[in-house]
This record gives C-alpha cells, sequence and structure tokens, in this order.
C-alpha cells in the first residue's frame, strides 16, 4: 500500500491467508471503519487498515460546523494520519497561532482551524458571549490546532483552547503534558 497499490490488490494472498480471521471476528462484512472525535494514530489506522482488509477513514467535524468539515479520501494511502481534505460546501483556512509557535503563513503551514460556509451554527443557545467569542466575520474559530498536507489534507495537531499560562508567562499545552504523563505505568488516568 506504501507503494501504491489500492487496498484490495496489496495483500490478497494474506488478506485471506490471515487477516480474514481477524475480520470474520468482526462479523465478516466489514468494509469501512469511520473514525472521528479525536485524531488516530498512523500506527493504529495504518493497523487496522491491514488486519480488517477495509478502508479506514478519519473525518473531523463538530456540532457548530453541522458534523462532517473533513473527510479523507479511502483507498489513498497518503491520508494516513489525516482528517483528509474539506467537503466542498465550507471554506477552511488556518489562522496563525503566535503564542503557541504556529505559523499559518510558514512553509508549512499550522494554525487555528477556521471554517466558515452557509452549514455553520448561527450562534449558541442565549449566550451571546459565547458566541462572540468564536464567530469572528463568519469564521467559526474551531480552537483545534491543524496543520496542512502537501496533498491537501487537514491533520489535526494540537488544540489551542487547552492551553492555559503560566506565572511566568509561559504558555503550556494540556496535551502535551497529558500525553508525557499518560505513558508512565503508573498512571491510570489524566485529567488537568
Amino acid at each position: 500500500m506504501k507503494k501504491g497499490i489500492k487496498h484490495e490488490k496489496a495483500s490478497p494472498f494474506f488478506d485471506k491467508l490471515v487477516f480474514s480471521k481477524v475480520k470474520e471476528r468482526l462479523g465478516g462484512k466489514i468494509r469501512i471503519i469511520v473514525s472521528g472525535g479525536a485524531p488516530l494514530a498512523v500506527a493504529v489506522e495504518e493497523f487496522l487498515r491491514v488486519v480488517t482488509c477495509a478502508h479506514v477513514v478519519q473525518g473531523y467535524g463538530l456540532t457548530e460546523t453541522c458534523a462532517g468539515s473533513f473527510a479523507a479520501i479511502p483507498n489513498e494511502f497518503s491520508m494516513a494520519g489525516t482528517v483528509g481534505p474539506p467537503v466542498p460546501h465550507i471554506d477552511v483556512r488556518l489562522e496563525s497561532v503566535s503564542e503557541m509557535g504556529y505559523d499559518a503563513l510558514a512553509s508549512i503551514p499550522r494554525g487555528e482551524v477556521c471554517v466558515k460556509g452557509s452549514v455553520l451554527f448561527s450562534g449558541y443557545y442565549k449566550r451571546e458571549d459565547l458566541t462572540q467569542e468564536v464567530l469572528t466575520d463568519g469564521w467559526f474559530h474551531t480552537g483545534d490546532v491543524g496543520e496542512w498536507q502537501p496533498n491537501g489534507a487537514l491533520k489535526i495537531i494540537d488544540r489551542k483552547k487547552n492551553i492555559f499560562k503560566l506565572s511566568q508567562g509561559e504558555y503550556v499545552a494540556v496535551e502535551n503534558l497529558e500525553n508525557i504523563y499518560g505513558v508512565l505505568p503508573e498512571i491510570d488516568s489524566v485529567n488537568i
């Protein structure tokens, strides 16, 4: 698959001999796995593609954007680890987040994902203050930080809203701390 061979032709021998047993344990008719809610690790996505003999597609969207805003293209191995390109009915841009070191105009564009389009929500019910906080000139600021890939897909890499400022003035991303402490076997759960 890494060499560009399509999923169903990459390894039919091993699919029949080994991985069909995994597929049968999952009901036998699995064709596609859709993931959303949080970025799926590339290793997990690749593993699922191989052992289930199915397409694994990541997507991205929020309630405020009427769900699906991005969707990876099935059978495109280069989309692994990304949420794919934006769907046709929206406009998307990245906005620099200087306090976190993300520059939307850099050679590798990184910044807060902002969405605009007719599918956006009109505002939070009886919470004009929150609505004004996330909507600027029609652009919805998701709070998620993305990175454009050369193939036009977006990779979610961070979360803007989960940062806090230390007394020394330094900004800290909560996910980074959770990821660092979460790998320790002595720690079962991290909630910062």
